[in-house]
């Protein structure tokens, strides 16, 4: 399989669902790559917690298992 960037696409699961993505991506670019705001979410990357400052080094294998946490803003009045 490959993607529109000429690489190749791979397997992963993001919160229990499978998903194809393109290879090479960090965390930061596979947040970017689902849409979700990288400033509102917590990640996990294979049952480890994935810390903010290392998300640009943390690359995204083939068969990695995420659970991504968005914070939903607001409280009580």
């Amino acid at each position: 399989m490959s993607n529109q960037l000429g690489g190749l696409d791979i397997p992963i699961k993001v919160n229990g669902e499978d998903r194809i993505v393109p290879d090479g991506l960090n965390i930061r670019q596979l947040l970017a790559h689902l849409g979700l705001d990288s400033g509102r979410v917590a990640v996990e990357l294979n049952r480890e917690i994935v810390r903010k400052p290392d998300w640009e080094s943390t690359a995204i294998q083939a068969g990695a298992s995420l659970e991504i946490v968005t914070f939903v803003g607001g409280g009580a009045r």
